[in-house]
């Protein structure tokens, strides 16, 4: 009889490798069942077993807690940022940053929201615990992300009634703005164009200014 073939494993993860793997897979289970989402329904979407979450993790709280760190870091979007061709026209630059940070703000919101309304709000100051909190630079984060969108204003320089970083920073305010409208749901809410309209024209129609 012919011996089988050898087969060659496959070169298995770090425990760095592992863990960022579980939490990829945790990210949109946490997003739709929040706190109530299990460790063996995780493991089912990784494909492995539920003991090696417990390897990597010392229980479901870090878990959730490095759920919430990752959903609230900035570096996806703001490579997204960096990506922008700068030979475009400003409008369409601002419109892509707008689109990549608005997505980034939903996906958070979609996480922090889904731990808050199963009873997990109270633990850490955004829904996650103190591991989560303890790995967050909030302002580093600002920091960064304004000088991602500073860039974005650099060839209008000479032509800006402020500094780049200020316009950045207000531009980076008008998103926030944008994620949580004052008005009611059925109000009229403008349009991203309309709002890159003004804060690049003014509130003014240029007629009767």
């Amino acid at each position: 009889m012919d011996a089988p073939p050898n087969r060659r494993r496959a070169p298995g993860m770090s425990p760095q490798q592992r863990r960022e793997m579980i939490i990829r897979t945790a990210l949109p289970l946490v997003a739709e069942d929040g706190a109530a989402v299990t460790t063996g329904r995780i493991a089912r979407a990784a494909g492995i077993g539920e003991a090696t979450i417990f390897r990597v993790f010392a229980d479901k709280d870090e878990l959730l807690d490095a759920c919430v760190a990752e959903a609230l870091r900035t570096d996806h979007v703001l490579a997204e940022i960096a990506a922008i061709p700068l030979d475009q026209p400003l409008t369409a630059r601002l419109a892509e940053a707008a689109a990549a940070f608005e997505a980034y703000l939903a996906r958070m919101g979609m996480v922090i929201g889904a731990l808050h309304a199963t009873g997990r709000g109270g633990r850490g100051r955004h829904g996650g615990g103190d591991h989560a909190d303890g790995g967050l630079d909030r302002e580093t984060a600002m920091n960064r992300t304004r000088d991602a969108l500073a860039e974005l204003f650099e060839p209008e320089r000479d032509r800006l009634r402020l500094p780049v970083e200020q316009v950045a920073t207000l531009f980076m305010g008008l998103l926030f703005s944008r994620s949580r409208p004052a008005s009611g749901p059925d109000a009229d809410v403008p349009s991203l164009e309309e709002y890159l309209d003004v804060f690049l024209h003014g509130a003014l129609d240029e007629e009767s200014a």
